[in-house]
C-alpha cells in the first residue's frame, strides 16, 4: 500500500516509546521511515541495531538520525540532508511529532518551575511541529493525501503534580494542529491529534509518582488496564490510510474509555 507509491513517514522521537512502537506497526505496513531521536551514545547503539534489525525484517529503507530535532537550525539541515538522500519521487504520507522532552517540576521547592521551563517543554513537544511541517512543504515532500500527528495525553485537561509545562505544551501542540487542519487543507494535508491513556513508557515513569497514576489509570479504565503503545501505534497507522481523509482537525482518544470515569 505505501511501498508501491513511494510512500513514508517521518517520526520525531522515534527511538522508544509511542514513536518505536508507531515505527514497527508503520514499517510492517510496508511504509519506509525517516525517523529522528536523541539518545546517549551507548542507546544510540542500541536504537541503531533496532532500526536496522527493523529494516532487514519488513524489507523497508528506514534512515535514522541521532540529533536534536527540536531547534531550529537543526531541523533546517536535518532537511537539506535527508532532501538529498531520499529518492526523487519519494513523498511523505505522514510526519509524526513523537517527541517527549519536557521539564517535571513543580511549582513549589527548590527546583521550583519557571516561565523558562515553559517555554523550553512548548519548544520541544509543540512549537518544533512547525518548522518541519513549514520545512516539509517548502521541499515540496509531502504527499497530495499527506497527515500530520501529535500525540496528546488526558494531562492536557487535568492537572497532574509535575506536569504543568508539559500540559500547556500538549495544550500548544493541539492548538497549532487545528490550524494546520484548516490552513493546510488546500494542499491535501490532514492534521489531527491522537490522544493516548496513560502508559508505562519511560517518560511516563518519569514523573514524580508514576506508580500512583499507574494505580490510578487501572482502577478508572473499562477495560482494565493501562494503554499500551502499540495500541496506539495501529490507530496512527489507519489514520495514514486513504479511508480516513474525512478526518481532520480532530482529538482522537485512544485509551480504552480511561477517560469515562
Amino acid at each position: 500500500m505505501y511501498k508501491e507509491k513511494e510512500l513514508w513517514g517521518l517520526i520525531l522521537g522515534g527511538s522508544s516509546g509511542l514513536g518505536w512502537a508507531a515505527a514497527q506497526v508503520l514499517a510492517k505496513k510496508g511504509m519506509s521511515l525517516c525517523i529522528y531521536y536523541r539518545e546517549r551514545r551507548a542507546d544510540a547503539r542500541e536504537a541503531q541495531a533496532r532500526f536496522q534489525a527493523l529494516s532487514l525484517e519488513t524489507g523497508v529503507s528506514i534512515l535514522h538520525y541521532n540529533v536534536d530535532a527540536t531547534q531550529k537550525e537543526q531541523i533546517a539541515r536535518s532537511l537539506a540532508e535527508l532532501s538529498e538522500r531520499l529518492p526523487a519521487e519519494a513523498r511523505f504520507r505522514l510526519l509524526l511529532h513523537s517527541i517527549a522532552k519536557g521539564n517535571l517540576k513543580a511549582f513549589l521547592g527548590q527546583n521550583n518551575l519557571t516561565s523558562t521551563d515553559f517555554q523550553l517543554t512548548a519548544q520541544n513537544m509543540a512549537y518544533s511541529i512547525v518548522d518541519w511541517a513549514q520545512g516539509l512543504i517548502a521541499l515540496g515532500r509531502f504527499a497530495e493525501d499527506a497527515r500530520i500527528l501529535g500525540l496528546s495525553s488526558g494531562g492536557n485537561q487535568r492537572a497532574w503534580s509535575h506536569y504543568a509545562a508539559v500540559s500547556a505544551a500538549k495544550t500548544a501542540l493541539e492548538a497549532i494542529i487545528r490550524s494546520m487542519a484548516l490552513e493546510y487543507a488546500p494542499l491535501g494535508i490532514r492534521a489531527n491529534i491522537v490522544q493516548a491513556g496513560m502508559m508505562n513508557t519511560r517518560s511516563f515513569q518519569l514523573i514524580p509518582g508514576s506508580d500512583d497514576l499507574a494505580q490510578f489509570a487501572k482502577s478508572r479504565n473499562p477495560l482494565g488496564r493501562m494503554t499500551k503503545a502499540e495500541d496506539v501505534a495501529k490507530v496512527i497507522e489507519l489514520l495514514c490510510r486513504a479511508e480516513s481523509a474525512w478526518i481532520n482537525g480532530a482529538i482522537i482518544p485512544v485509551d480504552g474509555g480511561e477517560r469515562l470515569i
